[in-house]
C-alpha cells in the first residue's frame, strides 16, 4: 500500500487511465468497465479497476497540475506495476482551428514547470518530454476504428492556470506550433521516460482560450465519451 493510493497488491491493473478529475474517474469505470471495485478514496481521489473487453483496466484520478500527477504515477508504477498510463484530460485551445470538444492525441509536451528544472536544469539540460510511438499508434488505430478525428500535436504544460502573462506566452507557442494547453502531460511523459514505461496523453478541448468559449464542469465530467473510448481502446 502507497501513502495515496490504499489498494491491497494486483487491485490495480498494468493499463491505467489517469483523469484529473476522481468524478471523471468515476464516470468512465461506471460507464464502461464491468466488474467494477474502487480500491482507492484516500482523500477522494478515487480509482476503479473493472474488465473492458477482456482487458482488465484501472481508472485513477490525479488531480491537477504536475505535482499532484507526479504522486499518483510515481505510486502507480512504483508500488502497483503500471506499464501503460494514459492520461484522459482536457485541454484550452489557443489555435482557433482546434474547437471545443475536439480531440488531441499529444505526442509531446513542451513546459514551463520547476518540476522539470529541479531534474535536469543543474546541469542545463531541457528534458524532451515524448510520449510512448506504441500508445500513439494504438490511440490513432483505435481513432480511425472508431471514425472519431483526432489532431496529433504537441501541447504546453503549464504549472500556471491563471498566468499574467498568458496572451504573450500562448501567441509564442502558436508560433512553434503548439495549440493546446494543460497542465499535467510532461510530468507523466517525463516519469514513463524515467522508469521505462509507456505514457500517452490524449485530451479534449474544453476551453476556447481566445475566444473566451468554454465547456460546463458537467461536460467536462461525463461528455467527453470519445476521448474516453479511444484510450480504452488503445490501453
Amino acid at each position: 500500500m502507497s501513502t495515496h493510493i490504499s489498494a491491497k497488491p494486483g487491485e490495480i491493473a498494468e493499463r491505467v487511465l489517469l483523469p484529473g478529475d476522481p468524478l471523471r474517474a468515476k464516470f468512465i469505470a461506471e460507464t464502461f468497465l464491468e466488474d467494477v471495485q474502487c480500491y482507492t478514496s484516500v482523500r477522494n481521489m478515487l480509482g476503479f479497476t473493472g474488465n473492458y473487453k477482456g482487458k482488465t483496466v484501472s481508472v485513477q484520478g490525479t488531480g491537477m497540475g504536475a505535482p499532484s500527477i507526479s504522486i499518483y504515477v510515481n505510486e502507480l508504477i512504483q508500488f502497483y506495476g503500471a506499464r501503460r498510463l494514459i492520461r484522459v484530460g482536457t485541454c484550452g485551445s489557443v489555435d482557433p482551428e482546434l474547437r471545443l470538444k475536439d480531440i488531441v492525441i499529444a505526442q509531446a509536451a513542451a513546459t514551463d514547470s520547476g518540476m522539470s528544472r529541479s531534474r535536469l536544469g543543474q546541469y542545463g539540460i531541457s528534458f524532451p518530454a515524448i510520449a510512448s510511438f506504441n500508445l500513439i499508434k494504438d490511440a490513432v488505430t483505435a481513432a480511425n476504428h472508431l471514425d472519431y478525428p483526432v489532431r496529433i500535436c504537441t501541447t504546453f504544460s503549464s504549472d500556471q492556470f491563471y498566468d499574467d502573462l498568458a496572451e504573450q506566452k500562448y501567441e509564442l507557442l502558436l508560433r512553434y506550433g503548439i495549440p493546446c494547453v494543460e497542465m499535467e502531460c510532461a510530468e507523466l511523459f517525463t516519469l514513463g521516460s524515467r522508469f521505462d514505461v509507456e505514457t500517452l496523453g490524449i485530451l479534449t478541448v474544453s476551453d476556447m482560450i481566445n475566444d473566451e468559449k468554454a465547456c460546463s464542469a458537467e461536460e467536462r465530467e461525463k461528455a467527453f465519451t470519445k476521448m474516453m473510448q479511444i484510450a480504452l481502446d488503445a490501453i
